[in-house]
């Protein structure tokens, strides 16, 4: 057994401490100190042994070296369910979930599923939506509510909202409805909040933002304007004071823009998107960093772009998904972004891949699990809400 000395200890008032020889445990009633850096500070190659630990300063969390990657140790996450009532779902967590949605435009579901974002596997049975089938809502969610807000009953635009208890399983029920009625569009929120941008009304595209508070209930009011009238827009990227609209079309847009989500008032420039031949992008993030997926360009791509949301600028790139697709459903926790469901053009083939990626690093997108939306691997998996009570708005 190899041998651990130092005689070169000192007690905090500067006094000498005793020697220390073989020691294989430390004992304190403050605190241990480990190293820390940025994820691009962290050591890699040979000579690394398992159980190495460091906090990384990006993402404010412990690591431990697994061998071949570096772990995130996840000290907290909001606990989920109560095993003693027969409807809620048992498990700790970020839990993300998926609503409505469209396998063909005659194929249209009223499905609820959800995930555990720290783990693997494939989606579960949550509940159904209360209005009926329906494509192109949009999610927003606070820690413990989750909104499926408008969205298209074919042909007319909805302005209807629904919730849900996170943490439960069951059906939603009714919130109120959006100041417009629309469907296309996108949304950012934080921990009070959800604030709904563009999309298609019923009677052209829009440039309209409204907001409701999400533990309360009625009908949104306004927030101020995009900057264009346009569908298909991006959200899903928040830090909890500012948050990111981006892309859309009719025409095609790869603007970025962002509000402060606590005041009111128009949308302001923060940058472009890497291709402005995109469009239905999907993002989501933690509080640091903003992760965009997918689009049209003009068939399905793979590409995963990132940016940092304190800051402004253009988006760079991050990987690719493990199949081209576009209009994913896409969810964070401070750690994972997942990216669920999405269809491959010009043909609008449904998919059912899951696939994840670490927000704070780069590189390509790993299987995750298959979608059971509406109970069946291949049914419906595009146009859906999504959401998450892990994102980096909360």
């Amino acid at each position: 057994m190899s041998e651990f000395k130092s005689p070169n200890f000192r007690n905090e008032d500067g006094s000498a401490a005793p020697d220390i020889v073989g020691v294989t445990t430390f004992t304190s009633p403050y605190y241990f100190v480990p190293p820390s850096g940025t994820t691009a500070e962290r050591p890699s190659g040979d000579g690394l042994a398992p159980g190495m630990l460091r906090f990384n300063t990006d993402i404010g969390r412990l690591e431990v070296w697994r061998n071949d990657h570096w772990a995130t140790i996840l000290g907290e996450s909001p606990n989920l369910g109560n095993q003693l009532v027969t409807n809620s779902a048992g498990g700790t967590g970020t839990r993300a979930i998926s609503c409505g949605g469209q396998s063909a435009p005659s194929t249209k579901t009223d499905s609820i599923d959800y995930i555990t974002v720290e783990t693997l596997g494939n989606s579960q049975d949550f509940g159904d939506l209360s209005q009926g089938q329906i494509n192109s809502p949009v999610g927003g969610a606070s820690r413990t509510r989750g909104l499926c807000q408008g969205g298209s009953l074919v042909p007319a635009r909805q302005s209807t909202v629904e919730s849900v208890t996170i943490a439960s399983t069951g059906s939603a029920v009714d919130y109120g409805d959006l100041s417009v009625a629309r469907s296309e569009a996108g949304c950012i929120t934080n921990q009070t909040r959800s604030i709904v941008g563009g999309g298609a009304d019923p009677s052209s595209d829009s440039n309209v933002m409204d907001y409701g508070e999400i533990a309360g209930s009625g009908t949104y009011v306004d927030f101020g304007d995009l900057v264009d009238d346009r569908e298909a827009v991006g959200g899903g990227i928040s830090n909890g004071v500012r948050g990111l609209f981006y892309g859309g079309s009719n025409p095609l847009q790869n603007t970025i823009e962002f509000v402060t989500i606590s005041t009111l008032g128009n949308s302001q420039e923060f940058g472009d998107l890497r291709d402005n031949t995109d469009r239905r992008k999907n993002g989501c993030s933690n509080a640091i960093r903003g992760i965009i997926a997918s689009g049209i360009s003009p068939t399905s791509n793979k590409g995963i772009e990132f940016l940092t949301i304190a800051t402004k600028g253009n988006t760079q790139f991050f990987g690719e998904l493990t199949s081209a697709r576009r209009s994913v459903s896409a969810v964070a926790s401070p750690t994972r972004g997942v990216f669920m469901g999405g269809e491959v053009a010009p043909t609008p083939t449904p998919q059912n891949t899951i696939d994840y990626i670490t927000i704070m690093t780069t590189g390509n997108a790993v299987d995750f699990g298959d979608l059971d939306h509406d109970g069946a691997t291949n049914g419906v998996a595009t146009g859906m809400a999504h959401f998450s009570n892990g994102h980096g708005g909360l």
